[in-house]
């Protein structure tokens, strides 16, 4: 199902209040809050993983406590997005963030206590399942400003920049956030990540949440519908497909940080794997940003496709690379093809949003990325211990060729209706 994207029309008094630039509608302090109330969602999987391995001597449960961070995301995360569509982003981060804060501090708690391991996984799914939404309910409330308050013949440039941005920001804070797990227990000890999210969690999210956008963009959307699409409109293919390319991005973002990790191990610096995987996010977050000039007869199918074979060509450099030096390189060209592929995915599904479903749709988005991600890391983990660090690194390349098959996928579903006009 398509939709084309209009804006509301100007009466005089409106046409006064129009912004020139996203950053005028939003107010100056929005986007360092809501950049700062991402870094607990990226730090929740590397964390949990990182506490349980430590506070209960098992691998194999680390990984499994990460995936069911996972399942939780996967089940909730998206009726989390459905709840803010219906009652407003405030009242559901404000709600979110409070459980989220009590069951990260619980697990801490509950890891060195005597209580059995089902226990350990219990308060993990509740993890997951409470973990504030900010990056999907972000780019919602941006795009619902972008359709209220930025002038009309701004709106397209401004949404494709802003895309560009929050991924850049979900690359950043994806790369950020483990570096800051593996600071913060070196410093501080294992249960130091997990509390460290909590206290951002109370802090920035509910900030995030009080945001003055947060009422700003209230039915607001680039759809200017007063009607909310049936839920049936959310499980159409050219949605899901969207769905499943970004999950495949959330297997590379697992599989690499943690064969990466493995890698470096061997060779005796498993401190620096942060840094080295840093690498591979300055050309991502600079090639995310720049995504917004490139022509518009470049067409979202096609740039899903070339990215997406460019960050293969990147992962199959990997298994390859026998130098701390050559993998820096073979990242690097990997994070030529990840940013953007990103951005694709993002805007495609903002465009293919059913009316009055923005929130939920671009919160299946982010929980496609952390389920992958988190699962990626225990599977890679487990082949790392059993197999080796090589065959660790042959899974990045695996979930490259699950994002290019997605957008394989995409394009033979066809451009009908796949363009949004935004005027």
């Amino acid at each position: 199902m398509s939709h084309q994207v209009h804006a509301p029309a100007a009466r005089p008094a409106e046409s006064r209040a129009y912004a020139d630039r996203v950053i005028e509608a939003t107010g100056p302090t929005y986007f360092p809050v809501a950049l700062a109330a991402r870094l607990p969602y990226a730090m929740m999987v590397v964390g949990v993983l990182t506490l349980v391995v430590a506070g209960r001597d098992s691998v194999a449960l680390g990984g499994l406590v990460s995936a069911m961070v996972g399942a939780g995301t996967a089940c909730c995360g998206p009726l989390t997005g459905a709840a803010a569509d219906r009652f407003g982003q405030r009242p559901v981060l404000l709600t979110t963030s409070l459980f989220s804060t009590l069951a990260l501090v619980a697990l801490t708690w509950v890891v060195h206590s005597e209580l059995p391991n089902a226990a350990v996984l219990a308060v993990a799914f509740t993890i997951g399942a409470s973990a504030p939404q900010v990056a999907p309910m972000s780019r919602a409330r941006l795009v619902g400003l972008i359709g209220r308050r930025v002038h009309p013949s701004r709106r397209t440039r401004s949404f494709q920049a802003t895309m560009g941005y929050e991924s850049a920001a979900d690359e950043m804070v994806f790369i950020v956030g483990p570096v800051l797990v593996g600071a913060l227990a070196t410093v501080f000890g294992p249960s130091a990540p997990v509390l460290g999210a909590a206290a951002l969690t109370a802090g920035f999210v509910t900030a995030f949440a009080l945001h003055p956008t947060a009422l700003r963009a209230e039915h607001g959307e680039l759809h200017d519908q007063p009607v909310t699409a049936p839920a049936r409109d959310l499980f159409s293919a050219r949605l899901l497909i969207v769905v499943l390319g970004i999950g495949g991005v959330g297997l590379f973002f697992g599989s690499t940080l943690t064969s990466l990790t493995a890698f470096m191990a061997d060779h005796g610096r498993a401190e620096h794997a942060g840094l080295v995987y840093g690498a591979m996010g300055i050309g991502s977050a600079v090639l995310a940003l720049g995504v917004a000039l490139l022509p518009d007869r470049f067409g979202l199918a096609a740039r899903w496709l070339v990215f997406a074979a460019t960050l293969l060509a990147g992962t199959l450099l990997i298994p390859t690379a026998d130098t701390v030096v050559g993998m820096t390189l073979a990242l690097l060209v990997t994070g030529i093809g990840i940013g953007p592929t990103m951005v694709t995915q993002y805007s495609l599904g903002a465009q293919r949003s059913p009316v009055g479903r923005s929130a939920t749709v671009m919160t299946m988005l982010g929980s496609a990325v952390i389920v992958g991600q988190a699962s990626a890391s225990a599977i890679t983990g487990e082949i790392a211990e059993r197999v080796g660090t090589d065959g660790a690194l042959l899974l990045p390349a695996a979930s490259a060729v699950v994002v290019l098959g997605a957008g394989i996928a995409n394009a033979m579903l066809g451009r009908r209706g796949s363009c949004v006009t935004i005027r």
